[in-house]
């Protein structure tokens, strides 16, 4: 389906060196904050404490979150857990607290207590520095396993070229929802991590659908004589099927960044930066990357064998 159908090419790959540019400066600019500032880590990663506490009726998040500022508390995550009722509170572990271990869940139940509305402690859990350190460690290997998955995928369905341009431009989709999340110390979450993984998949879905339109043209098309100008008519012809796709996408991102409160906010602004920088690194980034790696209508197309009478050659005389 196709909401318009846009008969000139733009021609994208005129210009891209100067995105390419752009690419480099944010993705180094990326780079610089996630070490100069590193990630804000949440309570999964670093160790501290999970908290179930009971109401007898809905609970007021943005109240209980105002009762643990005044406590004295930083560095809390507040969500309702299973119902409107119950709610799960997540502390990092307290630099500006003198409290023991066994008597946090107490300061807490004691700081959230609402008199027109009783709490109680279900459940305390704390979680040690090694387990977030195990679950940093696992983090990063799924995201090699798939980032690997990716290129092999890719090298099979297409080329090898294909599949070092669409690997280099997700690494640097990855790399700059990390450096937004470095540079304004957003916490980055379990839910964030599902975030990245998700957008991985997702820009690869947009690389496959150019990058099939790429070998559609090279096969068909003998008129443009130009890797260029085959990018360039791949991704014009496929623009409307990514506004529609992306759009439709981007409106249910934006439904839950707006209204699925904080315990969806990260995630779907990890999203949001997500699928518009993929958008760019699939148009803007992979597809110049394949032309200058070399791609070429040779690289889709086997040269036709004719027999002859001194043995087999191929269309263009060489011998075989």
């Amino acid at each position: 389906m196709e909401f318009f159908r846009i008969k000139k090419d733009i021609p994208f790959m005129k210009h891209a060196l100067k995105f390419n540019i752009i690419s480099i400066v944010t993705f180094i600019l990326a780079v610089f904050f996630l070490f100069y500032n590193g990630l804000h880590l949440s309570v999964e990663f670093t160790g501290g404490t999970l908290i179930e506490v009971r109401y007898d009726k809905p609970a007021d998040l943005e109240q209980i979150r105002s009762d643990l500022a005044k406590a004295k508390f930083n560095d809390f995550m507040v969500q309702n857990f299973g119902s409107s009722q119950d709610v799960m509170i997540r502390l990092a572990p307290q630099k500006d607290l003198e409290i023991q271990a066994s008597k946090i869940g107490e300061s807490v139940l004691t700081a959230v207590q609402n008199p027109n509305n009783s709490a109680t402690l279900q459940r305390i859990e704390f979680v040690g520095p090694q387990v977030g350190k195990e679950l940093a460690e696992n983090g990063a290997i799924a995201l090699l396993v798939v980032m690997f998955g990716i290129v092999v995928y890719l090298a099979f369905r297409f080329e090898w070229r294909f599949a070092v341009a669409t690997i280099i431009a997700n690494f640097h989709d990855v790399v700059i929802i990390l450096g937004f999340f470095a540079f304004f110390q957003w916490e980055f979450s379990l839910s964030v991590l599902a975030a990245v993984l998700a957008i991985l998949g997702y820009s690869v879905n947009e690389s496959v659908v150019v990058f099939d339109r790429v070998r559609e043209t090279f096969r068909k098309n003998r008129t443009l004589d130009t890797t260029a100008k085959v990018l360039d008519h791949a991704i014009t012809s496929t623009i409307s099927r990514t506004i529609i796709t992306h759009g439709s996408t981007q409106a249910m991102v934006l439904s839950m960044l707006f209204f699925g409160g904080e315990t969806l906010f990260y995630f779907a602004l990890a999203l949001t930066i997500g699928i518009c920088f993929g958008i760019y690194s699939s148009v803007l980034v992979a597809s110049p990357l394949v032309m200058w790696l070399g791609a070429s209508r040779q690289n889709f197309i086997k040269p036709k064998k004719v027999t002859v009478a001194d043995g087999t050659r191929t269309a263009d005389g060489a011998c075989v």
